[in-house]
């Protein structure tokens, strides 16, 4: 498959300036970081990573989440909002994980979006970042952006975004991709102020050449 020369300069351009490109998630186990994507939902990572040290260490196992009191859990996840129904997912979770998947973490789709409180952005995580698999991760920060620079045609749904990343950005790429354009949205393609005229992007943004 042929891909577009500028997508493939912005996918160079990010790699020197995120060289990494890892989640920005910290964990240990696989099921932590199924647990700490689903409770970053309308909350930053960096927050997410305050608050999961005490809660893993509180609960070291699937077995003590399994068994957990979604109420006690509740009160450890409290700074990051919505504490009620992420406190019932992380403990319904580990209920399924050990029950229909002997503690692993499913290793597709399907099951993993059969999880509670699993949707396609986190089995797209899981499935990049745990399994190595191509995964296209399609966050706020991703969407906005790729429909700026062109890649994508702007939607804001992240089902269409994703069909359009997987015929877009090579396989191969996508995990890292994904996980530097949030980076790259939180330094310099801000949801309400962009620093367009500072953008290491901009020859190749739909939206930056509009500027000129």
């Amino acid at each position: 498959m042929r891909y577009k020369a500028s997508t493939l300069r912005i996918i160079e351009k990010l790699k020197e300036l995120y060289p990494e490109g890892l989640c920005s998630l910290q964990y240990e186990k696989d099921y932590e970081l199924l647990f700490a994507v689903r409770l970053s939902a309308q909350c930053t990572d960096a927050r997410v990573n305050l608050v999961t040290p005490a809660l893993f260490t509180r609960f070291p196992t699937l077995e003590a989440f399994a068994a957990a009191d979604p109420r006690e859990v509740g009160e450890y996840i409290h700074s990051c909002g919505f504490y009620n129904g992420k406190s019932k997912d992380l403990v319904a979770c580990a209920q399924q994980l050990l029950e229909r998947f002997g503690g692993k973490v499913p290793d597709n789709m399907e099951d993993l979006t059969s999880l509670p409180g699993v949707g396609r952005k986190t089995a797209n995580l899981i499935l990049g970042d745990v399994y190595g698999q191509p995964s296209y991760v399609c966050d706020t920060h991703c969407i906005r952006i790729t429909g700026r620079l062109g890649i994508t045609d702007g939607s804001k749904d992240p089902v269409k975004v994703e069909q359009q990343l997987r015929k877009a950005i090579p396989p191969a790429e996508s995990g890292p991709f994904c996980h530097r354009m949030v980076l790259f949205g939180r330094d310099v393609c801000t949801a309400r102020s962009p620093k367009c005229e500072d953008c290491p992007l901009k020859a190749d943004c739909a939206q930056g050449k509009k500027l000129k």
